[in-house]
Protein backbone atom coordinates (compact mmCIF):
# COMPACT_ATOMS: atom_id res chain seq x y z
CA UNK A 1 0.00 0.00 0.00
CA UNK A 2 1.54 3.59 -1.03
CA UNK A 3 1.96 6.15 1.83
CA UNK A 4 -0.41 8.46 2.62
CA UNK A 5 0.74 11.79 1.79
CA UNK A 6 0.97 14.03 5.05
CA UNK A 7 -0.30 17.72 5.47
CA UNK A 8 0.82 20.38 7.97
CA UNK A 9 -1.86 23.12 8.62
CA UNK A 10 -0.51 26.10 11.04
CA UNK A 11 -3.48 28.04 12.27
CA UNK A 12 -3.04 30.95 14.59
CA UNK A 13 -6.06 32.34 16.21
CA UNK A 14 -6.49 35.85 14.93
CA UNK A 15 -10.58 37.02 14.78
CA UNK A 16 -11.73 35.01 17.38
CA UNK A 17 -13.46 31.75 15.66
CA UNK A 18 -12.88 31.83 12.16
CA UNK A 19 -9.68 31.10 11.10
CA UNK A 20 -9.51 27.93 13.37
CA UNK A 21 -12.74 27.48 12.00
CA UNK A 22 -12.04 27.21 8.56
CA UNK A 23 -8.68 25.53 9.54
CA UNK A 24 -10.01 22.71 11.02
CA UNK A 25 -12.95 21.87 8.62
CA UNK A 26 -10.11 21.79 5.81
CA UNK A 27 -8.11 19.28 7.95
CA UNK A 28 -11.24 17.53 8.75
CA UNK A 29 -12.30 17.60 5.08
CA UNK A 30 -8.57 16.26 4.15
CA UNK A 31 -8.00 13.66 6.14
CA UNK A 32 -11.53 12.20 6.32
CA UNK A 33 -12.32 12.09 2.14
CA UNK A 34 -8.81 12.46 0.67
CA UNK A 35 -7.13 9.72 2.93
CA UNK A 36 -4.28 12.15 4.06
CA UNK A 37 -2.64 12.43 6.79
CA UNK A 38 -3.29 15.75 8.41
CA UNK A 39 -1.40 17.63 11.14
CA UNK A 40 -3.32 20.65 12.63
CA UNK A 41 -0.65 22.90 14.95
CA UNK A 42 -3.10 25.17 16.25
CA UNK A 43 -1.71 27.92 19.06
CA UNK A 44 -4.96 28.75 21.04
CA UNK A 45 -7.10 25.52 22.20
CA UNK A 46 -9.14 27.56 24.16
CA UNK A 47 -10.36 28.53 21.28
CA UNK A 48 -10.16 25.69 19.83
CA UNK A 49 -12.66 24.22 22.16
CA UNK A 50 -15.18 26.40 21.53
CA UNK A 51 -15.99 25.33 18.35
CA UNK A 52 -14.89 21.53 19.04
CA UNK A 53 -15.78 20.82 23.12
CA UNK A 54 -13.44 17.23 22.20
CA UNK A 55 -10.28 19.20 22.14
CA UNK A 56 -8.32 18.82 25.13
CA UNK A 57 -6.46 21.97 26.82
CA UNK A 58 -3.83 20.01 28.33
CA UNK A 59 -2.23 17.76 25.94
CA UNK A 60 0.37 19.53 23.11
CA UNK A 61 -0.99 16.43 20.85
CA UNK A 62 -4.01 14.79 20.31
CA UNK A 63 -6.58 12.87 17.78
CA UNK A 64 -10.01 15.12 17.04
CA UNK A 65 -12.19 13.47 14.43
CA UNK A 66 -9.72 12.49 12.76
CA UNK A 67 -6.76 14.30 12.56
CA UNK A 68 -3.39 14.87 14.82
CA UNK A 69 -3.69 18.40 16.31
CA UNK A 70 -0.35 19.94 18.04
CA UNK A 71 -0.01 23.11 20.07
CA UNK A 72 2.00 25.44 18.23
CA UNK A 73 4.31 26.26 21.33
CA UNK A 74 8.00 28.00 20.91
CA UNK A 75 10.17 27.00 21.18
CA UNK A 76 8.80 24.65 18.11
CA UNK A 77 9.65 21.34 17.98
CA UNK A 78 11.99 19.25 15.89
CA UNK A 79 9.42 17.40 13.35
CA UNK A 80 9.96 16.54 9.62
CA UNK A 81 7.68 18.88 8.03
CA UNK A 82 5.16 17.51 5.70
CA UNK A 83 4.85 16.59 1.83
CA UNK A 84 2.51 19.53 1.88
CA UNK A 85 2.36 23.18 4.11
CA UNK A 86 -0.70 25.21 4.66
CA UNK A 87 -0.17 28.26 6.00
CA UNK A 88 -3.40 29.42 7.19
CA UNK A 89 -4.02 33.30 6.18
CA UNK A 90 -0.75 34.14 6.44
CA UNK A 91 0.26 33.08 10.17
CA UNK A 92 4.14 33.30 9.32
CA UNK A 93 5.63 29.39 10.17
CA UNK A 94 8.09 28.97 12.67
CA UNK A 95 11.71 29.99 11.56
CA UNK A 96 12.87 26.20 12.46
CA UNK A 97 10.39 24.67 10.83
CA UNK A 98 10.90 26.63 7.57
CA UNK A 99 15.18 25.59 7.81
CA UNK A 100 14.23 22.01 8.18
CA UNK A 101 11.79 22.41 4.52
CA UNK A 102 14.36 24.29 3.14
CA UNK A 103 17.20 21.28 3.80
CA UNK A 104 14.96 18.66 2.84
CA UNK A 105 15.62 16.69 -0.95
CA UNK A 106 12.76 16.79 -1.90
CA UNK A 107 11.12 20.48 -1.10
CA UNK A 108 7.61 20.33 0.56
CA UNK A 109 4.31 22.10 -1.30
CA UNK A 110 4.18 25.67 0.89
CA UNK A 111 0.73 26.88 0.27
CA UNK A 112 -0.56 30.02 2.02
CA UNK A 113 -3.97 29.83 2.04
CA UNK A 114 -5.57 33.54 1.81
CA UNK A 115 -8.36 35.35 3.20
CA UNK A 116 -12.04 34.94 0.95
CA UNK A 117 -12.71 37.98 -1.25
CA UNK A 118 -15.04 38.84 -4.29
CA UNK A 119 -12.38 41.37 -5.58
CA UNK A 120 -11.08 40.95 -9.07
CA UNK A 121 -7.46 41.09 -8.44
CA UNK A 122 -7.89 37.59 -6.93
CA UNK A 123 -8.53 35.86 -10.07
CA UNK A 124 -4.79 37.07 -11.17
CA UNK A 125 -3.11 36.23 -7.80
CA UNK A 126 -4.61 32.75 -7.16
CA UNK A 127 -2.25 29.87 -7.85
CA UNK A 128 0.94 32.24 -8.07
CA UNK A 129 4.21 31.35 -7.12
CA UNK A 130 6.34 33.16 -4.68
CA UNK A 131 9.92 31.65 -4.53
CA UNK A 132 11.83 32.50 -1.25
CA UNK A 133 14.39 35.37 -1.44
CA UNK A 134 16.79 33.44 0.79
CA UNK A 135 15.80 29.68 0.57
CA UNK A 136 15.42 27.40 -2.17
CA UNK A 137 11.64 27.12 -1.57
CA UNK A 138 8.90 28.41 -2.95
CA UNK A 139 5.16 29.58 -1.89
CA UNK A 140 2.03 29.28 -3.69
CA UNK A 141 -0.83 31.68 -2.70
CA UNK A 142 -4.26 29.93 -2.54
CA UNK A 143 -7.41 32.05 -2.82
CA UNK A 144 -10.94 30.97 -2.05
CA UNK A 145 -13.62 32.38 -4.09
CA UNK A 146 -17.16 32.48 -4.95
CA UNK A 147 -16.31 32.28 -9.06
CA UNK A 148 -14.43 29.63 -11.49
CA UNK A 149 -10.65 30.44 -11.89
CA UNK A 150 -10.62 30.55 -7.56
CA UNK A 151 -9.94 27.55 -5.28
CA UNK A 152 -13.89 27.64 -4.48
CA UNK A 153 -15.43 27.51 -0.54
CA UNK A 154 -15.51 24.55 1.71
CA UNK A 155 -18.00 22.49 1.13
CA UNK A 156 -17.70 18.89 2.72
CA UNK A 157 -19.44 15.99 0.66
CA UNK A 158 -22.73 15.56 0.97
CA UNK A 159 -23.49 18.46 2.33
CA UNK A 160 -26.00 20.28 -0.30
CA UNK A 161 -27.81 16.70 0.57
CA UNK A 162 -27.99 17.10 4.12
CA UNK A 163 -29.26 20.18 4.38
CA UNK A 164 -32.03 20.09 1.81
CA UNK A 165 -32.93 16.51 3.77
CA UNK A 166 -33.24 18.36 6.66
CA UNK A 167 -35.15 21.45 5.54
CA UNK A 168 -37.08 19.08 3.78
CA UNK A 169 -37.85 16.92 7.07
CA UNK A 170 -40.64 18.52 9.61
CA UNK A 171 -39.56 15.99 12.33
CA UNK A 172 -35.64 17.12 11.90
CA UNK A 173 -36.72 20.66 12.12
CA UNK A 174 -38.76 19.89 14.93
CA UNK A 175 -36.30 17.70 16.90
CA UNK A 176 -34.02 20.61 17.09
CA UNK A 177 -35.90 23.25 18.09
CA UNK A 178 -37.02 20.93 20.62
CA UNK A 179 -33.12 20.50 21.67
CA UNK A 180 -32.61 24.05 22.02
CA UNK A 181 -35.61 24.09 24.07
CA UNK A 182 -37.36 25.51 21.90
CA UNK A 183 -40.96 24.75 20.30
CA UNK A 184 -41.19 25.22 16.69
CA UNK A 185 -41.70 28.78 14.94
CA UNK A 186 -45.52 29.66 14.58
CA UNK A 187 -46.81 30.07 10.93
CA UNK A 188 -46.24 33.64 9.95
CA UNK A 189 -42.98 33.90 12.61
CA UNK A 190 -39.86 34.55 11.16
CA UNK A 191 -36.84 33.12 12.55
CA UNK A 192 -33.56 34.94 12.13
CA UNK A 193 -29.80 33.88 13.44
CA UNK A 194 -27.77 36.79 14.95
CA UNK A 195 -24.44 36.30 14.78
CA UNK A 196 -22.07 39.15 14.42
CA UNK A 197 -19.16 41.66 16.34
CA UNK A 198 -20.46 44.92 18.30
CA UNK A 199 -22.69 46.88 16.15
CA UNK A 200 -24.35 49.86 16.65
CA UNK A 201 -27.50 48.99 14.51
CA UNK A 202 -28.32 46.67 16.47
CA UNK A 203 -31.20 48.94 18.92
CA UNK A 204 -32.56 49.92 15.46
CA UNK A 205 -32.90 47.08 14.20
CA UNK A 206 -34.55 45.04 17.06
CA UNK A 207 -36.81 48.02 17.51
CA UNK A 208 -37.74 47.44 14.01
CA UNK A 209 -38.47 43.99 14.51
CA UNK A 210 -40.02 44.42 17.45
CA UNK A 211 -42.81 47.21 16.05
CA UNK A 212 -43.15 45.31 12.80
CA UNK A 213 -46.12 43.65 11.51
CA UNK A 214 -44.96 40.09 11.59
CA UNK A 215 -43.40 38.14 14.46
CA UNK A 216 -39.52 37.64 14.68
CA UNK A 217 -37.91 34.99 16.40
CA UNK A 218 -34.23 36.28 16.74
CA UNK A 219 -31.97 33.49 17.96
CA UNK A 220 -28.70 35.01 19.42
CA UNK A 221 -25.64 32.82 19.99
CA UNK A 222 -23.03 33.89 22.96
CA UNK A 223 -20.48 36.62 21.63
CA UNK A 224 -19.76 40.07 21.12
CA UNK A 225 -22.61 41.60 20.75
CA UNK A 226 -24.75 40.30 23.97
CA UNK A 227 -23.61 43.80 25.88
CA UNK A 228 -25.71 45.50 23.37
CA UNK A 229 -28.38 43.55 23.38
CA UNK A 230 -28.98 43.87 26.79
CA UNK A 231 -28.36 47.41 26.83
CA UNK A 232 -31.72 47.14 24.48
CA UNK A 233 -33.86 45.30 27.22
CA UNK A 234 -32.15 46.93 30.30
CA UNK A 235 -31.40 43.50 31.03
CA UNK A 236 -28.19 41.28 31.27
CA UNK A 237 -28.37 38.76 28.43
CA UNK A 238 -26.57 35.48 29.13
CA UNK A 239 -27.38 32.09 27.88
CA UNK A 240 -30.65 31.11 28.38
CA UNK A 241 -32.04 34.51 28.37
CA UNK A 242 -35.72 35.21 26.48
CA UNK A 243 -36.36 38.79 25.74
CA UNK A 244 -39.73 40.18 24.73
CA UNK A 245 -41.20 43.32 23.01
CA UNK A 246 -43.95 43.80 20.93
CA UNK A 247 -43.58 41.57 17.92
CA UNK A 248 -39.97 40.34 18.63
CA UNK A 249 -38.99 37.84 20.92
CA UNK A 250 -34.87 37.36 21.12
CA UNK A 251 -33.41 33.88 22.87
CA UNK A 252 -29.58 33.70 24.13
CA UNK A 253 -28.18 30.52 22.62
CA UNK A 254 -25.44 28.37 24.41
CA UNK A 255 -22.32 29.65 22.01
CA UNK A 256 -22.61 26.57 19.53
CA UNK A 257 -19.94 24.15 18.12
CA UNK A 258 -19.91 23.96 14.08
CA UNK A 259 -22.26 21.27 13.51
CA UNK A 260 -25.04 22.49 15.69
CA UNK A 261 -24.15 25.61 14.61
CA UNK A 262 -25.12 24.74 10.59
CA UNK A 263 -28.63 23.18 11.74
CA UNK A 264 -28.88 26.64 12.99
CA UNK A 265 -28.29 28.32 9.90
CA UNK A 266 -30.67 25.60 7.74
CA UNK A 267 -32.82 25.96 10.09
CA UNK A 268 -33.44 29.97 10.41
CA UNK A 269 -35.70 31.72 7.51
CA UNK A 270 -32.46 35.06 7.22
CA UNK A 271 -29.13 34.59 8.89
CA UNK A 272 -26.94 37.55 10.24
CA UNK A 273 -23.45 36.45 9.97
CA UNK A 274 -20.26 37.65 10.62
CA UNK A 275 -16.61 37.37 9.44
CA UNK A 276 -15.65 34.64 6.78
CA UNK A 277 -16.45 30.96 8.64
CA UNK A 278 -20.22 31.89 9.28
CA UNK A 279 -20.64 33.65 6.14
CA UNK A 280 -19.49 30.69 4.04
CA UNK A 281 -22.05 28.29 5.73
CA UNK A 282 -24.44 30.83 6.09
CA UNK A 283 -24.07 30.88 2.00
CA UNK A 284 -24.61 26.72 2.42
CA UNK A 285 -27.64 27.16 3.91
CA UNK A 286 -29.54 28.65 0.83
CA UNK A 287 -31.53 30.91 3.08
CA UNK A 288 -31.42 34.99 2.74
CA UNK A 289 -28.42 36.26 4.70
CA UNK A 290 -26.56 39.96 6.30
CA UNK A 291 -23.05 39.52 6.48
CA UNK A 292 -21.26 41.72 8.91
CA UNK A 293 -17.77 42.35 7.95
CA UNK A 294 -14.67 42.31 10.13
CA UNK A 295 -13.62 46.24 9.62
CA UNK A 296 -10.22 46.69 8.62
CA UNK A 297 -7.43 49.49 8.46
CA UNK A 298 -8.25 52.30 5.82
CA UNK A 299 -11.48 51.09 5.04
CA UNK A 300 -10.44 48.20 2.70
CA UNK A 301 -13.39 45.82 4.11
CA UNK A 302 -15.40 48.38 1.94
CA UNK A 303 -13.93 47.01 -1.57
CA UNK A 304 -14.69 43.70 -0.18
CA UNK A 305 -18.26 43.83 0.60
CA UNK A 306 -18.96 45.64 -2.52
CA UNK A 307 -17.10 43.50 -4.71
CA UNK A 308 -19.25 40.44 -3.29
CA UNK A 309 -22.41 42.34 -3.98
CA UNK A 310 -21.47 43.27 -7.17
CA UNK A 311 -21.34 39.34 -7.96
CA UNK A 312 -24.52 38.28 -5.59
CA UNK A 313 -26.78 40.77 -7.10
CA UNK A 314 -25.65 40.02 -10.32
CA UNK A 315 -29.22 37.74 -11.26
CA UNK A 316 -31.49 39.30 -8.34
CA UNK A 317 -33.99 41.92 -9.56
CA UNK A 318 -33.03 45.39 -9.52
CA UNK A 319 -35.65 46.39 -6.52
CA UNK A 320 -34.80 43.24 -4.46
CA UNK A 321 -31.01 43.87 -5.11
CA UNK A 322 -31.42 47.69 -4.23
CA UNK A 323 -32.87 47.15 -0.85
CA UNK A 324 -30.39 44.07 0.03
CA UNK A 325 -27.03 46.51 -0.57
CA UNK A 326 -28.78 49.11 1.36
CA UNK A 327 -29.58 46.56 4.45
CA UNK A 328 -25.96 45.19 3.97
CA UNK A 329 -24.81 48.80 3.87
CA UNK A 330 -26.86 49.94 6.60
CA UNK A 331 -25.77 47.01 9.06
CA UNK A 332 -22.23 47.32 8.07
CA UNK A 333 -21.88 51.45 8.98
CA UNK A 334 -24.08 50.96 12.02
CA UNK A 335 -26.74 53.43 11.06
CA UNK A 336 -29.94 53.11 8.66
CA UNK A 337 -30.76 49.19 9.57
CA UNK A 338 -34.65 50.30 10.47
CA UNK A 339 -35.89 51.87 7.37
CA UNK A 340 -33.21 49.33 5.39
CA UNK A 341 -35.19 46.10 6.87
CA UNK A 342 -39.18 47.13 5.95
CA UNK A 343 -37.68 47.30 1.94
CA UNK A 344 -35.53 44.27 2.77
CA UNK A 345 -38.82 42.02 3.72
CA UNK A 346 -40.92 43.67 0.91
CA UNK A 347 -38.30 41.61 -1.37
CA UNK A 348 -38.08 37.89 0.68
CA UNK A 349 -39.79 35.66 -1.89
CA UNK A 350 -37.64 36.99 -4.47
CA UNK A 351 -34.13 36.54 -2.24
CA UNK A 352 -35.00 33.32 -0.74
CA UNK A 353 -35.16 32.03 -4.48
CA UNK A 354 -31.93 33.46 -5.27
CA UNK A 355 -30.35 32.40 -1.81
CA UNK A 356 -31.12 28.52 -3.01
CA UNK A 357 -29.86 29.40 -6.67
CA UNK A 358 -26.88 31.13 -5.20
CA UNK A 359 -25.61 28.08 -3.48
CA UNK A 360 -26.42 25.69 -6.48
CA UNK A 361 -23.90 27.98 -8.44
CA UNK A 362 -21.16 28.15 -6.33
CA UNK A 363 -20.88 23.63 -6.07
CA UNK A 364 -20.64 24.34 -9.79
CA UNK A 365 -16.79 25.03 -8.77
CA UNK A 366 -15.95 23.00 -6.55
CA UNK A 367 -15.41 22.37 -3.22
CA UNK A 368 -11.84 24.25 -1.63
CA UNK A 369 -10.41 21.17 -0.28
CA UNK A 370 -10.42 19.08 -3.50
CA UNK A 371 -9.62 22.09 -5.10
CA UNK A 372 -6.01 22.24 -3.32
CA UNK A 373 -5.47 18.50 -3.25
CA UNK A 374 -5.77 18.68 -7.02
CA UNK A 375 -3.51 21.67 -7.04
CA UNK A 376 -0.72 20.35 -4.72
CA UNK A 377 -0.80 16.92 -6.09
CA UNK A 378 0.23 18.78 -9.62
CA UNK A 379 3.57 20.06 -7.69
CA UNK A 380 4.52 17.25 -6.16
Amino acid sequence: MPTRRTWDIFCTVVDNYGDIGVGFRLARQLAAEHGLRVRLWVADLSTFQRICPEVALALELQTVRGVEVRRWTEPFPDVAPADVVVEAFGCSLPGSYVAAMAAMQRKPVWINLEYLSAEAWVLGCHGLASPHPRLPLVKYFFFPGFVSGTGGLLAEGGLARRRSAFQQDAAARTGFWRSLGLPEPRPGELAVSLFCYENAAVPELLAAWAKGASPVRCLVPEGRVLPQVSAYFGETAGAGSVFCNGNLEVRILPFMEQERYDLLLWACDLNFVRGEDSFVRAQWAAKPLVWHIYPQEEGAHWNKIAAFLEIYCADLPRDAAAWLRRLWLAWNEGDGAGPAWSGFCEHRAALERHARLWAEQLAEHGDLASNLVHFCNKLL
